[in-house]
């Protein structure tokens, strides 16, 4: 975008034109005069560099003096006053000055910069214009007020406001210009000469006021421009040879208009302009913009009517927002207290959610639901296949703020939901807890919308030799019709309080579960303390007298084994490799009874990620042409304790690789697709399979090698072991509620199939 600023010597691009500096613009608009002046001395610093113009003095005759030289010790003191902001003495402070002989009156505007300098504004006006006392103002703004009291919609106090600042100001058109969520703004009322086109009910994209102009209508709520086609001018400095930093320029009357903004009214035809920012719990949430078709300068005492009318708009947005939707907002606040009185009797969660469906839709104006809470996963109305929800779920578990999450356009935040836009183009979400999946999904469909924009709102652009973009102020403002696909209607604040309030009541039912259950888990406390004593006092009793067995019986073989005979030898050796084979026994036995005990860590995992590091560890033990290690197709997300799903598919691909005797050794890893329900509801548990071309195993042992210690071959073949591997990942898997089976074949291989929970469930 080509600001044309040449004061400041830089262009805005595409990519810099949210960063325009606009309040340090260097320069003025030509309808008044302005001084920096020293604090507290009030030395002229800066002047604008139209002095001669206004007050027959060159500027250069101003910088470094006293302001005294200029205006009388009273004016100065009545200036002091306004910094002091008190009551009876508030700008503006009317001034009169002598001029080639004769006397012209000033309206004085003084306020502190950022830096501490005072900045003065000099705007000329009549007498009658400098002398605006406070019962005028007061009968001009209190007949105003009064009829903004007397309204009770938002759409009537602003159309009260409009017709009434037009009265005030004489502008061609007064319109109330309201900020969307996304930046962009519409035309919500609007007061105009007959002969106008009209503008109500035109959207203007967010780009037509940049992030930084909204800023400063938030800091300075009024802006004026008396006429567009003004030459700036600039603002010169003392010592004039040596450069100022850039003035703050934020908080005056007077600050230059950015170029781009210019030419954007000049494009609309219009000629001046007059803003009043409309500010809500310190956000833009508008502004009352006049418009006029030939050069208006209007005084600053109407002004500051204007200014108060918009603050006092401010104060009463908020009940009349209220109001809006009224009879809606009511039957909903009933509902929800009848749905809340439901709550607190039921005995469960999923009991108190289901017992009436089209009350828990209606709660926040949806059309479908989803309920997921722990091992259940339950549709409600019309919601996307389940197989569409579960990545969803997975994406909104990192998109919660403040337990809550919303949006009317779901596919530009998460894109997969453009396959089922037409269902669920809103969602609003809510968590009840952190450590398991307690979720409530409620789903809006895609609402057809057409947008009326005051002209196209991509504006032109050119591509510059250095091949960045330049983009230029819109030159047409008819009407532009667009369609907007992939959203539904926006959640209402009061629907998401509702939403909020349904939680609370929600985690109230939790709660009262929790403390049911804490009698029944400090018993079990009790119990598993004195379990877990008993296994280490075993363990260690045990323990103790092994270790001495085996350390005397190294002994002996180390300082007589030349005094034993072979056999002697041989017996001592046995001795040490059965004491170590004990001590694993006991190892793996003290690990089997903590499996049963041992509080579970159940999290969302993904097994395309998981397992490609156990196979690393497995690659590092055997040669790269020795294994064979295959997984068909991605696997599905499944919900459990990261370590011991670990422990499952290491035990059994060690398994799968130590019982074979081919030169490469094949496992593969895969899973079987569920079984197509007639309902929607998600299958609770997965089953997984890992397959070698091993051994085998003979049927008639397929129950007895998951009993603890038993092995089908002698101790030290097929690499030894305890044989209470099996056994653990038995308990391991049915500790995460799921089985375990096999099939083999003797010499052909066997597969082994297990069941684990579902990410969902």
């Amino acid at each position: 975008m080509i600001w044309m600023n040449e004061l400041l010597h830089q262009s805005a691009t595409l990519t810099n034109c949210d960063r325009e500096p606009i309040h340090i613009p260097g320069a003025i608009q030509s309808h008044g005069v302005l001084f920096v002046l020293s604090n507290p001395d009030f030395n002229i610093l800066q002047v604008s560099n139209n002095t001669d113009h206004y007050l027959g003095i060159k500027p250069e005759q101003c910088l470094g003096k006293s302001l005294s030289f200029l205006l009388s010790s009273e004016q100065i003191l009545a200036l002091r006053g306004c910094l002091e902001e008190t009551f009876e003495q508030v700008n503006p402070v009317s001034i009169q000055l002598e001029i080639h002989q004769h006397i012209q009156r000033f309206q004085a505007i003084i306020h502190r910069s950022p830096k501490n300098d005072l900045i003065l504004e000099l705007e000329p006006g009549t007498e009658a214009e400098t002398n605006v006392n406070f019962f005028q103002f007061y009968k001009l703004a209190k007949a105003v007020l009064l009829k903004m009291q007397k309204t009770t919609t938002l759409s009537q106090i602003c159309n009260v406001l409009i017709q009434d600042i037009r009265q005030i100001t004489g502008f061609d058109r007064v319109m109330i210009y309201r900020f969307d969520a996304d930046g962009s703004g519409t035309v919500i009322a609007e007061e105009k000469r007959d002969d106008l086109e009209p503008y109500l009910g035109l959207h203007y994209p967010d780009s037509d006021i940049p992030k930084q102009a909204k800023q400063l209508y938030i800091l300075n709520e009024l802006r004026i421009i008396p006429d567009v086609n003004y030459q700036p001018v600039p603002i010169v400095s003392f010592p004039s040879d040596i450069p100022a930093d850039p003035l703050d320029l934020s908080l005056s009357v007077l600050r230059s208009v950015s170029p781009i903004h210019r030419e954007y009214l000049k494009n609309m035809g219009v000629v001046a302009s007059f803003s009043i920012s409309i500010v809500k719990d310190n956000q833009l949430w508008g502004l009352i913009a006049c418009h006029h078709y030939s050069p208006k300068l209007i005084p600053y005492s109407l002004r500051a009517v204007c200014e108060f009318l918009g603050q006092s708009m401010s104060l009463e947005l908020p009940s009349k927002e209220e109001n809006e939707n009224l009879d809606y907002k009511l039957d909903l606040k009933s509902l929800q207290s009848k749905f809340t009185d439901m709550i607190a009797k039921a005995e469960s969660l999923v009991d108190a959610l289901l017992q009436n469906q089209e009350n828990l839709l209606k709660l926040v104006g949806a059309e479908g639901a989803i309920l997921v809470q722990e091992e259940h996963l339950i549709p409600v109305g019309k919601t996307p296949k389940i197989a569409e929800i579960e990545p969803l779920i997975l994406w909104l578990s990192d998109q919660f703020k403040n337990n809550i999450f919303v949006t009317n356009s779901l596919s530009e935040l998460y894109p997969p939901a453009i396959h089922f836009q037409d269902i669920a183009s809103g969602l609003l979400a809510i968590s009840m807890t952190k450590i398991q999946q307690n979720l409530i999904l409620w789903f809006r469909p895609e609402q057809l919308q057409y947008v009326n924009w005051a002209g196209n709102p991509e504006k032109p652009k050119k591509t510059e030799e250095d091949g960045s973009l330049t983009i230029f102020p819109r030159k047409s403002f008819e009407l532009w019709r667009e369609t907007v696909l992939g959203k539904s209607l926006p959640w209402q604040l009061f629907e998401i309080e509702a939403a909020l309030e349904i939680r609370s009541a929600l985690v109230g039912i939790i709660l009262r579960k929790a403390d049911e259950l804490a009698a029944i888990n400090l018993e079990l406390q009790r119990t598993n303390s004195e379990l877990d004593a008993f296994v280490y006092i075993a363990s260690h009793d045990l323990k103790e007298p092994l270790r001495g067995i085996h350390n005397y019986s190294t002994f002996l073989l180390e300082d007589y084994s030349d005094v034993l005979d072979a056999e002697g030898v041989s017996k001592l050796e046995t001795l040490v490799r059965l004491t170590k084979r004990m001590e694993d026994l006991i190892n793996s036995l003290l690990h089997f009874s903590r499996l049963g005990r041992q509080e579970l860590k159940l999290n969302p995992l993904d097994l395309n990620e998981l397992i490609p590091s156990i196979i690393e560890v497995f690659r590092m033990s055997y040669r790269a042409d020795e294994i064979d290690i295959s997984i068909p197709r991605p696997l599905p997300l499944i919900r459990g304790d990261k370590i011991l799903i670990q422990e499952i598919l290491t035990n059994l691909i060690s398994n799968g690789l130590k019982y074979n005797d081919h030169e490469v050794k094949s496992i593969e890893i895969g899973y079987l697709d569920p079984e197509p329900r007639l309902d929607q509801e998600v299958e609770p548990f997965l089953t997984f399979y890992i397959r070698d071309h091993g051994i085998g195993i003979p049927e008639k042992h397929h129950e007895a090698i998951f009993r603890i210690f038993k092995r089908l071959h002698a101790p030290g073949k097929y690499g030894g072991g305890t044989g209470a591997g099996l056994t653990i990942i038995k308990k391991i898997i049915e500790r995460h509620g799921g089985s375990i089976w096999l099939e083999s074949i003797p010499k052909e291989g066997t597969t082994f199939y297990f069941t684990l929970p579902s990410f969902l469930t």
